[in-house]
């Protein structure tokens, strides 16, 4: 399937350089085996309008600083920005860089191309202060608006201990509050018509049914939203920031507090991607064994959406069966990892430890139980006609919408894109399962809710086959930049017990290059793009998040509705605020 996909976008290679010629364009290699071209700034407009029609989704965009990268690639310069580009009916992808100086760190903006290039170019312009020239509202959008400095630039303190301890005073309290006051004017909106005078409603952030620190800011006329503002931002911690001063190996526990909901499944991608830049080969019962937990966190993610998602529209009691469903399941996930929530359990080249001593029983209660419990719900929840009142032919949009706003995954299915990463883009050992891609019709409310649940019903049969079908062998690759090498073989020989020390204690060095690696994560895709400088930590670590592209797409689809009606669309999109502001 890789081979498939590299010479499909080998193809859009070659038709870009019949259309801009080879010399407009500076191929980069690297071990993820995506197209990577290097383009003019003052050309790259041109060159994405020319791939849309082929291209539909801009899966990712972001800013990188090449100050003290040591092994730049030919092509760069003091910053880039990076285009990540996906066409799924063609299993294809490719990625653009612009390079640009720090005396002028500028780039159009492609928001006229990709509407969802808003918040991804608002969001470099925060980190980086690289400037999208035409830019319908370039401001900040993780950052306080307060915030001094731009805060992925390498010249910029990664830890509190390198900043003045934080103070605040009366003025800068006011200051603050005085920042985070909503003025309709500077996002487009009109106080009042000749026959209307609107109302602003702060929905937010401390507000159940936003679900996190996540603040809506609301034109309304009576009960209607005429548009909407997300504010996000509240829960952001820096975890791209912490990725480049953490080792490759202690940035793991890391990626679980991403989406909090996803736990191991958070792990998959990252170490996935480390494995892809140092080449490590993964033994099959690893394979299997991490197969095993990421879909049995899926169905775990899954039953809170579920229960949430019939609780905002109403209903009090499925979501206490659903938690107790989701309390069982940790209970294995606590034998299996001795963590629960965030284990932090893959490991590079593999996991952390073997199975234990009566897995298999555990495993097999909780698949044979779980489907006639989901028969139930499906009656309680699904099938009540409140439920549906609420939720049919609610917040809906269509396949191309969706793609044009980076929606992936299950919301993504709702519409009746039969896509998944795990069938068509095979990864991981996916390619030996079976299980049915679930799809919706009218990209609603209730069909975002029908997929989920029907992918918990999929996600215990691929469990069932990691049970009936667990291979034995290590559960680590024998690969020497594997952290931590099994542990039996430390207390054998030096030589072991040196690598053990030195990846734990300094970190593995990852041969320089980049790579990114996608996943079909609990709410889309999730990917990690790293790139090592052939040292002991990522250079510069990119968190793509499903989440994120999702809120964006809010006022498109809520505009005319009512505020009960946006509740219900917010339940169903299945976001974590973590997820969004990393």
């Amino acid at each position: 399937m890789q081979q498939a996909h590299a010479r499909s976008a080998d193809n859009a290679v070659d038709d870009l350089f019949a259309r801009f010629g080879a010399p407009a364009f500076v191929p980069q290699p690297g071990p993820d085996n995506t197209p990577t071209l290097w383009v003019d700034r003052q050309q790259v407009l041109e060159v994405l309008a020319h791939l849309k029609p082929r291209f539909p989704m801009l899966l990712d965009l972001f800013g990188m600083d090449e100050r003290l990268r040591e092994h730049k690639p030919a092509g760069a310069a003091d910053f880039t920005v990076v285009y990540h580009l996906l066409n799924i009916a063609g299993r294809e992808e490719i990625r653009l860089k612009v390079a640009m100086t720090a005396a002028d760190p500028s780039v159009p903006s492609a928001v006229d191309i990709w509407p969802n290039a808003n918040w991804y170019e608002r969001e470099a312009w925060d980190m980086y202060g690289i400037t999208f020239t035409g830019h319908p509202n370039l401001r900040r959008i993780l950052l306080p608006p307060t915030w001094e400095g731009h805060a992925l630039r390498k010249d910029h303190p990664a830890r509190a201990t390198e900043m003045e301890p934080f103070s605040l005073d009366q003025e800068k309290q006011d200051a603050e509050q005085e920042a985070l006051l909503f003025r309709p004017e500077e996002w487009g909106m009109a106080r009042a018509t000749a026959d209307t005078e609107f109302m602003f409603l702060n929905l937010g952030p401390n507000h159940p049914s936003v679900h996190g620190v996540f603040r809506i800011a609301l034109q309304l006329d009576g009960e209607v939203v005429v548009d909407a503002v997300p504010d996000i931002g509240y829960h952001h911690r820096g975890a791209e920031k912490m990725g480049e001063r953490q080792t490759w190996h202690s940035f793991i526990p890391y990626t679980d507090r991403i989406d909090y909901l996803g736990g191991v499944m958070n792990n998959l991608a990252y170490v996935m991607a480390v494995e892809t830049l140092a080449g490590i080969s993964v033994p099959d019962r690893a394979k299997v064994i991490r197969i095993m937990l990421a879909e049995l966190f899926r169905i775990s993610s899954h039953l809170v959406f579920y229960g949430t998602f019939a609780q905002d529209v109403g209903q009090m009691s499925p979501v206490f069966y659903m938690f107790a469903d989701r309390e069982r399941l940790f209970g294995i996930i606590e034998a299996i990892t001795g963590g629960r929530m965030h284990p932090a359990w893959f490991r590079i080249g593999g996991v952390a430890q073997d199975l234990p001593r009566g897995w298999e029983q555990l495993v097999r209660e909780f698949i044979d139980g779980m489907p006639a419990r989901l028969d139930q719900y499906q009656v309680m929840a699904m099938d009540n006609s409140i439920l549906k009142q609420r939720t049919v032919d609610i917040g809906s949009y269509s396949t191309a919408e969706a793609l044009e706003w980076g929606i992936t995954g299950p919301s993504l299915r709702a519409t009746g894109m039969d896509f998944d990463l795990r069938r068509d883009r095979p990864y991981g050992g996916y390619d030996q399962f079976e299980f049915e891609v679930p799809v919706g019709h009218k990209g609603d409310s209730y069909d975002r809710a029908v997929v989920r649940v029907e992918e918990i019903r999929q996600s215990l049969r691929i469990v069932r086959q990691c049970l009936d079908n667990m291979p034995a062998g290590p559960y680590k690759s024998d690969h020497r930049l594997t952290t931590p090498p099994p542990k039996e073989r430390t207390l054998q020989d030096i030589e072991t017990l040196i690598h053990h020390f030195l990846n734990v204690s300094w970190g593995p060095v990852v041969p320089a290059g980049e790579a990114s690696f996608p996943i079909e994560a609990t709410k889309g895709i999730n990917s990690y793009h790293l790139v090592s400088d052939g040292g002991t930590s990522a250079y510069r670590t990119r968190i793509r998040t499903p989440s994120f592209p999702a809120l964006q797409q809010i006022p498109l689809i809520s505009r005319g509705l009512m505020i009960p009606d946006l509740i219900a669309i917010i339940a169903s999109i299945d976001f974590v605020m973590a997820d969004v502001d990393r």
